[in-house]
Formats: C-alpha cells, structure tokens, sequence
C-alpha cells in the first residue's frame, strides 16, 4: 500500500469521523463507549477513545446530536446515549451527497 493511499484513508476515515458517527446514529441511539466498537464493525477501521468522545463533544456542540442519560438498572449506573438531531440528519445527507459528486467526478 502506498503512502498516499494511506494518506487517502486517514482523511476520510480518522479525520472525517463525524460523518461515521452521525451515520451510525442515523440507524439509532449509541452510548459513548460503544461509538468506537460499532465504527470497527460497520466501516472496518477503530479510532482512538478519546478521539471518539471529542468528536461526539462537538457534534453536540453544533446541534448535530444530543445527549440524555438513561437509567438501565440491569447494567448498573446510567449511560449517556447520543442521538441524532434534524439538523445532524441534514449534514449526513449533504455530507453523502457531496461524497457522491466527488465519487462520481473520479
């Protein structure tokens, strides 16, 4: 694999993981530990932990997802599940649409 392939798949995995988790999000609520687990089993690469809650952080940020803590009294103490907002929605639809053009235009 060359160098540039490989700077190829950082830029659009690690770099754009936003558009990962909002699309995982798109198919239900995530809690923040499993973000990174579900990424490796549905796009095949692992990010790093902390890079995962600081993406999850400023998507909050911007409105894109939002956050609420729910009690699971089989699991112990309550977890925080991330869910994605209209406007969140919105970006991954623009996000894939330009993706496309850009797909196409190779």
């Amino acid at each position: 694999m060359s160098s540039a392939y490989r700077r190829l798949t950082r830029k659009i995995t690690i770099e754009n993981l936003w558009i990962y988790v909002l699309s995982l999000l798109r198919d239900g609520p995530v809690y923040g530990y499993e973000v990174r687990d579900r990424i490796f089993k549905r796009f095949g690469f692992r990010p790093g932990k902390i890079t995962c809650y600081v993406v999850l952080y400023k998507l909050e940020k911007e409105n894109l997802i939002s956050s609420r803590r729910i009690d699971e009294k089989s699991r112990g103490a309550p977890r925080k599940y991330y869910f994605i907002t209209e406007k969140g929605l919105r970006e991954i639809e623009k996000a894939k649409k330009f993706l496309i053009e850009l797909a196409g235009a190779l």
